[in-house]
């Protein structure tokens, strides 16, 4: 699935409300803050996404991206089922830049196409392994109610147990919290990519 391509007419997020800082401008604290998020698992990232965000109060950004990183690359939850979770809190929270970043991840990581066009359009993915429909059954539910019932709980559970059900949980609301930030902060998206969702009408 491509990042580029959108059903709906396209349109434009707002101007950004954060200025970009340049490498050569950063103080210590933000430079520091840089280079441990270039120098854990995410590789060379550049300063767009949340990460542009976090420099400009850069401990909070520390403690934000350790936990990010354990989130997306340490846990017990599969790759595949964890893309698959973002890619559910990208559509709930119609973040632009998220779903840009993980939609291409998820397919690499073995989400189907089809399974992603049913997220991003706000369907249940039917033609999805039972794991998938659980995993977004849960997060379509605790977004919708803020609760999980006993029964997709125990779906959940039984192929993630314990530890990755908590772990599961943890994902969600790390990526709500990249949700909100990106959301708040107006975070560009690159210049050839057509935003997923429709911006709603300024309030």
């Amino acid at each position: 699935m491509r990042a580029t391509t959108s059903r709906h007419k396209p349109t434009k997020i707002p101007r950004p409300r954060l200025p970009d800082i340049p490498d050569e401008k950063l103080d210590a604290r933000q430079r520091k803050l840089l280079d441990a998020i270039r120098s854990g698992p995410r590789g060379k990232v550049s300063k767009g996404g949340p990460f542009g965000v976090y420099l400009h109060a850069p401990e909070y950004g520390d403690l934000t991206q350790r936990l990010g990183a354990h989130c997306r690359y340490k846990t017990a939850v599969p790759q595949r089922l964890s893309e698959l979770a973002i890619l559910c809190t990208a559509r709930h929270w119609r973040a632009q830049y998220e779903w840009f970043a993980h939609a291409a991840q998820a397919e690499g990581a073995g989400v189907a196409p089809a399974t992603i066009a049913a997220i991003r359009a706000g369907r249940s993915p039917k033609t999805a392994p039972e794991d998938e429909r659980a995993i977004y059954d849960f997060a379509a539910q605790l977004y919708r109610t803020r609760r999980v019932s006993d029964r997709n709980y125990a779906r959940v559970r039984a192929f993630l147990g314990d530890a990755g059900t908590v772990e599961l949980v943890g994902i969600l609301g790390y990526y709500a919290l990249v949700s909100m930030t990106l959301n708040v902060f107006n975070v560009a998206l690159p210049d050839h990519v057509v935003p997923a969702f429709a911006e709603p009408r300024p309030g």
